[in-house]
């Protein structure tokens, strides 16, 4: 299973029903040595438990009592932004690879073990991260973390496995990417917008470096990064504190650490010119997709990029947050709506750099360079004008009671820390961001849609449509709907 930006972009309300108040919401600016330091006062309020093995593996309990249910999920920090040229798609068929077996447990046997426990459990793969989860009555928690835990550490198969899951990955691609023209053109934005960063290449791999792929590749970057010291474990659910500790200690104690290899810096250049990349493929609709370079959220310090993060955060929220936002209201309403659809999603933290994005589909007898412009006019309206008290407070006050909503959920409270550990922010990040959050002024966005939003630093996708056969409509509808499931 894929995970994050291989797909055609969410819009802003989407993005945050799936991740919640990872990307908006939390309270309180404070030290950044806060993130250097999991026994924090602050952990310890929100109910968070952070301890460490021996051997590096960190592990963060949540207890939580409405349910006699629990979540325990492993997440190792390593995804595709990891691969090296030629390798591209390696993390994702290892996360299939996971599933196949060690000598107490052969291949297949895994889920069927979970789901005899009364649980259910997958994995995902992202470019920055991959996980493994299972969703388990509290009372089976034992099990599934000796079950984990030997995968994690004794994960084996024949060749002839790998070459069969890789059929399957290959054609996951064509489903997912090669069949879906808004995934494709999506994955050459990227790979025109990053020369240098690695989040150029797409998670799943391309085809070529797929048909290429060897089983001791996947055996060379398993025994590389699948180590307890880059791993954390989260447990969130119907638990006592002390004894997941001891477990974990039981189980994942005895796992060797090991030397990870170096992760080499890879700036971006700066990008001074705009950039397109155009896509004719059989589509029913033309498609439009812009996307500019900006600031990612890093840490609580008073670094102004941090600042402005919140800022373009709110500014997507503005522009497509909530029913009837600028850009549905602008563009899709009245007599002189140019578009069917319109959205806008802003990559808010991550290992790598981020970037904030506007797509839409044109109405018929509107040309992809008309939508282009109106696009950009409703960020230059806020960038000459700013927004109003009533628009701010009204995403604010959304952001809010979503993560409140979001804490019923056990998987998405685990899912939500390993996020934020992977990708080095205090794991209550949640809460922290809150107060920030309800300081953003009315100036501090209308400053970033004026200082971020600029033609030389655009990079533009069109997709011409092409006349559809019944067999590739098929396909599509077929990806699509492997899209929604998320299989």
């Amino acid at each position: 299973m894929i995970q994050g930006k291989n797909r055609r972009v969410p819009n802003a309300l989407q993005t945050f029903m799936i991740l919640g108040a990872f990307l908006m919401l939390g309270g309180g600016w404070v030290s950044p040595l806060h993130a250097q330091n999991p026994s924090s006062p602050s952990l310890a309020a929100h109910g968070i438990h952070v301890s460490t093995l021996d051997n590096g593996l960190t592990v963060v309990v949540k207890p939580d009592s409405k349910a006699p249910t629990a979540v325990h999920m492993l997440w190792v920090k390593v995804g595709s932004m990891d691969e090296v040229d030629g390798y591209t798609g390696i993390a994702h068929i290892l996360e299939h690879m996971m599933f196949k077996g060690t000598p107490s447990v052969p291949a297949g046997e895994f889920s069927k073990k979970v789901a005899a426990l009364g649980g259910r459990e997958n994995a995902f793969t992202d470019k920055d991260y991959t996980g493994y989860f299972q969703q388990i009555p509290s009372s089976q928690l034992e099990s599934v973390m000796k079950l984990e835990a030997d995968r994690f550490a004794n994960n084996t198969w024949p060749d002839e496995e790998f070459v069969k899951e890789l059929e399957v990955v290959k054609e996951e691609r064509r489903m997912r990417t090669d069949d879906s023209p808004r995934s494709k053109l999506y994955e050459q934005l990227e790979a025109t917008q990053w020369l240098a960063n690695p989040y150029r290449r797409p998670i799943i791999g391309w085809m070529e470096d797929l048909h290429a792929m060897t089983p001791n590749d996947a055996r060379d970057f398993y025994r590389a990064w699948y180590a307890p010291n880059n791993a954390v474990l989260v447990v969130v659910g119907d638990v006592d504190v002390q004894k997941v500790q001891a477990l974990a200690k039981t189980y994942y104690g005895p796992l060797a650490p090991k030397v990870l290899p170096v992760r080499k810096p890879r700036t971006e250049p700066e990008q001074r010119g705009m950039r397109r990349v155009s896509l004719k493929a059989p589509a029913e609709q033309a498609y439009v997709l812009l996307s500019w370079k900006v600031p990612g959220f890093t840490g609580f310090d008073e670094q102004v990029s941090n600042k402005e993060a919140l800022a373009l955060s709110v500014l997507s929220a503005l522009l497509d947050g909530y029913e009837g936002a600028r850009l549905e209201r602008a563009l899709t309403q009245g007599p002189g709506a140019l578009a069917q659809e319109v959205s806008s999603y802003y990559d808010f933290a991550g290992r790598g750099p981020q970037s904030f994005m506007l797509e839409a589909v044109p109405k018929a007898g509107v040309s992809l360079s008309q939508l282009e412009e109106r696009l950009k006019a409703e960020l230059k309206k806020i960038a000459q004008n700013g927004v109003s008290e009533s628009e701010l407070k009204r995403v604010k006050a959304q952001y809010v009671a979503q993560a409140v909503y979001k804490r019923d959920s056990f998987f998405n409270q685990a899912q939500e820390m390993g996020a934020f550990w992977a990708r080095g922010l205090p794991l209550d990040t949640n809460d922290l961001l809150i107060e920030p959050l309800q300081k953003v002024s009315s100036s501090e966005v209308q400053a970033v849609a004026k200082k971020y939003f600029l033609d030389d630093t655009l990079s533009a996708a069109y997709l011409l449509p092409e006349p559809l056969d019944a067999s590739t409509q098929k396909r599509q509808e077929q990806a699509k709907r492997m899209s929604a499931t998320g299989r």
